[in-house]
């Protein structure tokens, strides 16, 4: 298996052949884990349960990767993004029902250390939003914090997906130069 490449290796998952599966996870779990696992706040279970969610769909949906298209690399990241959206998605809806079913729930005290370090991240990460132009913080804040899909954006904004992508790749490189360089 180690000598087919990425496209083939669907083919054959798509066909049912284990050991093509086999091989996409050994090529890239360590790349799914680390996305996943930042995706989660260092939550190891749900890491491990998206994971098993993002390969069972490789398994079951018939999926298909094309070459011509854009990088595989990007094509099972951006299915890993929408699993973890959903995930959590899922996971908030419940906890909230859990709180609102829960009095008792509500009383509970939170960590003082998890609140500092939240406020703190979220404060830095504000200050290199504010950096961005209010087009590019509308793009992130709609991908990111409000879960809209590049396509779902490019009709909201009412522009092709391609000039979406674009600014995205342009906003996120800006917030991360922020970010790494304290640029404030």
């Amino acid at each position: 298996m180690r000598d087919k490449d990425d496209e083939e290796l669907m083919r054959l998952i798509n066909d049912k052949y284990r050991p093509a599966l086999e091989e996409i996870y050994d090529r890239y779990i360590k790349l799914i884990y680390s996305f996943t696992f930042k995706f989660t706040n260092g939550n190891k279970e749900m890491t491990k349960e998206i994971i098993q969610i993002i390969f069972l769909k490789l398994w079951t949906t018939n999926s298909t990767y094309q070459s011509k298209k854009g990088s595989f690399v990007n094509w099972l990241l951006t299915i890993t993004r929408h699993v973890c959206v959903d995930y959590i998605r899922k996971d908030y809806a419940y906890l909230k029902h859990q709180f609102d079913v829960d009095p008792s729930s509500r009383n509970k005290i939170p960590d003082p250390y998890n609140e500092v370090e939240t406020s703190l991240l979220r404060n830095e990460l504000s200050a290199a939003k504010s950096k961005l132009s209010s087009a590019q913080k509308r793009l992130i804040d709609l991908l990111y914090w409000q879960g809209y899909s590049l396509i779902e954006i490019a009709e909201i904004e009412k522009e092709p997906v391609g000039t979406i992508k674009s600014r995205l790749y342009q906003s996120l490189k800006r917030l991360k130069k922020y970010l790494e360089l304290g640029d404030t």
